[in-house]
Parts: structure tokens; C-alpha cells; sequence
């Protein structure tokens, strides 16, 4: 297969606002890291006076000042979660309060609401519950005087995400689904390779110019671009079925295989997407799994 070829340009200063095209504003915040790249993207859509945006952040002091101070006299009338995750999500209570926006979302159910949890980079996060002001599904919209926005619901990377469609303009926020820097991180429980796989199917048969992600810059062809990640997946699993056949036959021992130069940060990243793709191979039956599956689990091909 040929290496997929990431796109890492990006022009930023970091809790500065930058128009990215006609109507909207992208704002970087300063969590660089192995998994948000730079940071977190925020940004800001319409011209008039009531605006909606997209992602609040981390809960950042410079972060909601760049905000707050780019919004100036005018109003956000509406504010727009892609997915819960904790580098997407944790200003919103500030922003909520400062601006009395509705807010916009999937929404979610927690399993075991307020308990920390380990995220695929290791570190702590919290399992929260979400209740939006306002639900979107699939094919939901929402409005304001120059910009309208409309709901993808695209799962895969987490349960409830959403891509969100500039209406009339081809241009689709794409989160954390579509990303130009790297491949998404499809972890379970909360990352589901069936539902990612067919969140870029979904894709395909668009005609967007443009997305905007939820880290890294934008992604030209974007059509090309999900394909492209879309044929990497296949591969990937092929990779897999391939090293359980020459007898690396745990997760453990496929990872060593199939990700031979893998910085030691993402090991237990790498672990949890093979374990993904694992869980998607059951469930076509081209592999068995010893129940329950973990790292260390025997797997045979069916």
C-alpha cells in the first residue's frame, strides 16, 4: 500500500483569530499534543450580529478571551459540539454562561457518569453526560441571520459525533472524523470501527470543496482524503489478518507487526485501533476471538 500522505500545513498563531474563508473564523487553542497536533480548533461562523461556533475548547483562560474579545459587541447565539471529548468540550460551561448561547449537540449518555476513565494517550478523562439545548440528529439544522449549519451524524471515532455542513457552501467541519494531520484514534469502548467505517462511506458521494477538522489545517479534495483513509483501514485489516495468520496471534503481538517504528507514547493508541478492527473482524467472522477480548486474548482466523 502506498503511505497515506498527511497533510500538516497550517497557519496559526495560537489563541489568535484567523478567517479561513468568507464567514469564518478559526482560532487555535495552546493544548499542542501526540493527539490534537497543534490544538484545538474553534471556530466561528457568520458576519452579523449573532454567530454561531464550533467547539469551544479546553477550558483555557487565553483561549476564552481570544473568543470573547474576537465576538466583541455581537452575540453567539448558538454553539456547536462536534463530540464530547474532553479537548472539544471542556470550555463550553464558561462559554454557555458567558454568552447564554443554545447549545447544539448529539448528546450522550454516560455509563458511569462522573468516574475518570483513561483516554487512548493515557492520560485522565471524565465520563460525562450531555444534554444539549438543543438535539441534533442526523439532517438536523440550525440557522442564524448568514450562516446555516446542518447535522452529519458521523460515529466512529466517539458515539455521538457530529460533522456539521456550511449550508450553500460546500464546506463541511468535519472534527475529529476527518482529519488532514493523521488518522483518526477509533478506540474502544468509546471508538467503534463498524460505525467509523461507515461514517466515511458517508462521505464519499458528497461534494464539498473544503473541510475544516477538528485539529490541523484544511483538507482540499476532501472526497480524495476519505477515501484514501478509507482504503487504509481495509488495509489495515489485512495487515492484521496477515500477522494472526504468521502467528502473532494477540494484540499485544500484532501491534509490534504492523506498527514497526511507532513512537512509544501512542503503543496503547495503536493497541486500542487494532482492537477495533479486531471487534469489526468478529463481526464480519473472519476472526475469533477469546472472550472477553483484551490485549493478551488468543485470536485464530475464522
Amino acid at each position: 500500500m502506498t503511505e497515506l500522505k498527511f497533510r500538516t500545513e497550517i497557519e496559526f498563531d495560537y489563541d489568535v483569530p484567523r478567517e479561513v474563508t468568507k464567514g469564518v473564523t478559526r482560532i487555535v487553542a495552546n493544548n499542542p499534543s501526540v493527539f490534537t497536533f497543534k490544538g484545538t480548533n474553534t471556530y466561528i461562523l457568520g458576519e452579523g450580529d449573532d454567530l454561531a461556533l464550533i467547539d469551544p475548547g479546553p477550558e483555557d483562560d487565553a483561549h476564552f478571551e481570544a473568543i470573547m474579545q474576537h465576538v466583541g459587541p455581537r452575540r453567539i447565539s448558538h454553539i456547536l459540539i462536534t463530540h464530547t471529548h474532553i479537548d472539544h468540550i471542556e470550555g463550553l460551561p464558561r462559554l454557555a454562561a458567558a454568552t447564554g448561547a443554545t447549545v447544539c449537540g448529539y448528546g450522550r449518555v454516560a455509563r458511569d457518569s462522573g468516574t475518570i476513565s483513561t483516554s487512548p494517550s493515557g492520560a485522565e478523562s471524565y465520563d460525562l453526560a450531555f444534554t444539549p439545548d438543543l438535539q441534533l440528529s442526523d439532517g438536523g439544522e440550525v440557522a442564524g441571520s448568514d450562516w446555516a449549519i446542518k447535522a452529519l451524524f458521523t460515529p466512529g471515532h466517539a458515539p455521538d459525533h457530529l460533522s456539521f455542513e456550511l449550508k450553500d457552501r460546500k464546506v463541511l467541519f468535519s472534527g475529529d472524523h476527518v482529519m488532514g494531520w493523521n488518522t483518526s484514534v477509533v478506540a474502544p469502548p468509546e471508538g467503534n470501527m463498524s460505525d467509523y467505517l461507515a461514517s466515511l462511506e458517508k462521505l464519499l458521494d458528497r461534494s464539498d470543496d473544503v473541510y475544516f477538522p477538528g485539529h490541523g489545517g484544511r483538507i482540499e479534495q476532501p472526497q480524495r482524503f476519505a477515501k484514501a483513509y478509507l482504503v487504509h483501514r481495509r488495509w489495515r485489516e489485512q495487515a492484521i489478518m496477515s500477522a494472526i495468520e504468521n502467528g502473532h496471534t494477540n494484540i499485544t503481538k500484532i501491534v509490534a507487526v504492523v506498527y514497526k517504528t511507532l513512537d512509544p507514547r501512542l503503543v496503547r493508541a495503536a493497541s486500542l485501533s487494532v482492537q477495533a478492527h479486531i471487534e469489526h473482524l468478529a463481526e464480519q467472522s473472519k476472526v475469533m476471538v477469546a472472550e472477553p477480548l483484551t490485549f493478551e486474548s488468543t485470536l485464530t482466523l475464522a
